[in-house]
């Protein structure tokens, strides 16, 4: 029963590679198909750990009944939507356009040149509690084919019209003012849960670029209230169910207001965002439960996460044996079977796991109610004994788990959500100080240099099974690009940084309008699809434009390149009356804004690297939260030679002299040199 899907490298196509349904994978073979037999499409997008997908699967795309039809009236279309994020943005625009809404599985019927004219989401085999069936659109849509083919192709005309309009406005003239800083503020505070943490109501989705926007406005303006924030949402999602308790790592996002019951998946993008926000929080804060949080995410991803090469996997599934979140429950009694009557009993009151259980079917999900310090002194146990207690206890509740069946791991490499997890774990580095996480962020580079590579250089999407494959998008050159800004500054690699360059460059030739600034979806060499699409939201991974801003300011500043913070200046101009709208929306895009507001600095640090003085300073700026900054320093005279090069400002620093020295500079005009570590601390704070 194998179909055109058993040829794909995707775990989520390989999925269905034995469904009745006669699937193709995108192409030109699906496409000349529906043209030559004169039939609709039907195109169905996914992801290997979407819950929903595999409902519709099991309940429509394995029924005969179903693939009956399907093979019959239309030409059948499965995406990954990792692999062709083009593919899947575009048509979820185009969903959310004709339904108000969007989700996956995205369910898109459409003309055999692409142009769609029926959208939905997961739909059951038969309709119910007024959701329509999937077996009646089915067959309403092919009649309508075959009787009143004008109305469809109408739809999809409007459509495709609709979106190829969405990016035509010019670049503003107007400088962006502080005042969308402080609407974007605003907003999130009217939405924010005084009582849960979190933003909005259910289902709650971390967004860790609203908090790390809120951490900027915290070191702004010194207004608690966004600090407070910050606090409150991070110690509720860690105590929650959304965080693993047991094995580390945060699940998708919260099905309820609560943070305890979550969507089970688990997502490397959300690893490597929030523990950007714990590491940064720590460093506000000095509250080691942040940064404790931050060490458990990178346990949990190098742990399972990681590839024998360094590379970094997708995802993991929510479901095991068809139900979802099975792997991570227990109940009482498997509990104290495993640790035994007493730090059994001390254990499930502590995570509560209860009698009847709190989620389903008498089983519980691992959550925190009452902060340690606070049930320690009820119990009266000494913490540190209970911490001790509870770090015995979880390993072993681990190791028995780790025997449970498991979900599926999605063993894909990709190249965007790679250069996330190095940029979290160089700034793991910096702010916590352990070796492992540059060692782990710089195979993680090394991996995505070496094996996501065209023969021509062009950065690849996708690596799985010794294959790479399609054209990276603007996210895969952005996020790799902030990856390796964040390892230049946490190891000094000078190698990175040339690398940091040149895909930056790279992805203003592909990707820049010269008409109307900003950076296009797709590269000016990709697939030509029914519109090429710009980027702005960010939502549960920040847009490529939002990202691409910083790193053209930083790598700005630190090669003193004019035409970097030029083209940072026209890309804000070209997004800005979007923005304005809805400010809360962009906040990543508001980070990058923030830093050009500034003030901002460089910090440059001279002398031998391996000079105890060199180290501490180099210490004292990397452990303090500095967000608009760049900090330089080179790790051989080499090193230094190349970086006067591209650094201007440079050249009048005594970079070769032995004496460890810090200058702190504004607008490349530098101040007198600090040579000593408690001047540098006077001065930075």
């Amino acid at each position: 029963m194998a179909n055109r899907l058993k040829g794909e490298k995707s775990p989520y196509l390989l999925l269905h590679a034995e469904n009745p349904v006669e699937w193709y994978p995108w192409g030109d073979e699906a496409f000349g198909k529906a043209r030559d037999e004169d039939k609709p499409i039907f195109l169905s997008i996914g992801y290997s750990t979407c819950h929903w997908c595999h409902v519709m699967e099991r309940e429509s795309f394995e029924d005969l009944d179903v693939a009956g039809i399907l093979n019959g009236h239309f030409v059948s279309i499965k995406v990954d939507r990792e692999e062709r994020p083009d593919v899947d943005n575009l048509y979820m625009t185009a969903c959310q356009a004709m339904t108000g809404s969007g989700g996956w599985p995205l369910s898109i019927f459409m003309t055999p040149e692409g142009k769609p004219f029926y959208a939905g989401t997961y739909f059951p085999k038969r309709g119910r509690m007024g959701m329509p069936g999937f077996i009646d659109i089915l067959e309403e849509i092919a009649a309508l084919w075959r009787e009143d083919r004008s109305r469809l192709l109408k739809a999809g005309e409007e459509v495709a019209s609709l979106l190829r309009g969405d990016s035509t406005r010019s670049v503003g003239e107007a400088a962006p003012g502080a005042a969308i800083l402080e609407r974007a503020y605003e907003g999130i505070s009217a939405i924010f849960d005084e009582n849960r943490g979190g933003f909005g109501r259910a289902p709650k989705f971390p967004t860790p670029h609203r908090l790390t926007f809120l951490l900027r406005r915290y070191k702004r303006s010194k207004d608690k209230s966004a600090l407070d924030m910050v606090v409150k949402t991070l110690d509720a999602m860690r105590m929650g169910g959304i965080f693993d308790q047991v094995g580390f790592g945060f699940h998708r996002y919260s099905t309820d207001e609560k943070w305890l019951v979550p969507h089970f998946e688990k997502m490397l993008y959300d690893q490597a965002l929030l523990a950007v926000a714990y590491i940064e929080a720590s460093q506000v804060t000095c509250e080691t439960r942040f940064a404790e949080t931050a060490r458990e995410i990178f346990t949990y991803v190098l742990r399972d996460m990681t590839s024998p090469e360094g590379g970094f996997y997708c995802a993991e599934d929510a479901d095991t044996e068809g139900r979802e979140g099975l792997f991570y429950l227990f109940t009482p009694g498997e509990v104290k079977d495993i640790l035994g009557e007493e730090d059994g009993d001390l254990f499930r009151r502590y995570y509560d796991i209860v009698d009847g259980g709190n989620f389903e079917d008498g089983m519980s999900i691992p959550n925190i109610k009452t902060p340690m310090e606070e049930f320690a002194e009820r119990e009266g146990i000494d913490v540190e004994d209970l911490k001790k207690i509870m770090d015995d206890s979880r390993a072993k509740l681990h190791a028995v788990r780790e025997k449970r069946a498991k979900p599926l791991k999605d063993d894909k490499i990709i190249t965007a959500w790679n250069g996330l997890m190095i940029a979290a774990l160089a700034k793991g580095y910096r702010a916590l100080g352990d070796r492992d996480y540059l060692e782990a962020a710089e195979k993680g580079a090394l991996f995505v240099m070496n094996h996501l590579r065209s023969k021509e250089g062009r950065l690849l999407r996708r690596f799985r099974s010794g294959e790479a494959a399609f054209p990276g998008f603007v996210d895969d050159y952005a996020f790799f690009v902030w990856g390796l800004i964040e390892l230049y500054e946490a190891g000094f690699r000078i190698d990175f940084l040339r690398e940091a360059i040149a895909v930056n460059d790279a992805m203003l030739d592909l990707f820049w309008d010269e008409e109307r600034g900003g950076l296009f979806f797709t590269g000016s060499d990709g697939e030509e699809l029914i519109a090429r699409k710009k980027e702005i939201y960010d939502g549960a991974i920040p847009s490529g434009n939002s990202i691409a801003v910083k790193n053209l300011l930083r790598l700005a500043k630190i090669t003193g390149d004019v035409q970097l913070k030029e083209r940072a200046d026209e890309l804000i101009r070209s997004f800005l009356w979007i923005v304005e709208r809805d400010a809360h929306a962009y906040t990543q895009f508001l980070e990058a804004l923030d830093f050009l507001k500034g003030p901002s600095v460089e910090i440059v640090i001279t002398g031998d690297p391996e000079s105890p003085i060199t180290k501490d300073m180099v210490e004292a700026v990397q452990r303090i939260f500095i967000p608009n900054a760049v900090l330089i320093h080179a790790l051989n005279d080499g090193d230094w030679k190349e970086l006067s090069k591209v650094s201007p400002f440079l050249s009048n620093m005594d970079t070769a002299g032995d004496k460890p020295a810090a200058y702190i500079c504004e607008g490349y005009t530098c101040r007198a040199p600090v040579y000593d570590v408690d001047t540098l601390n006077k001065a930075l704070r």
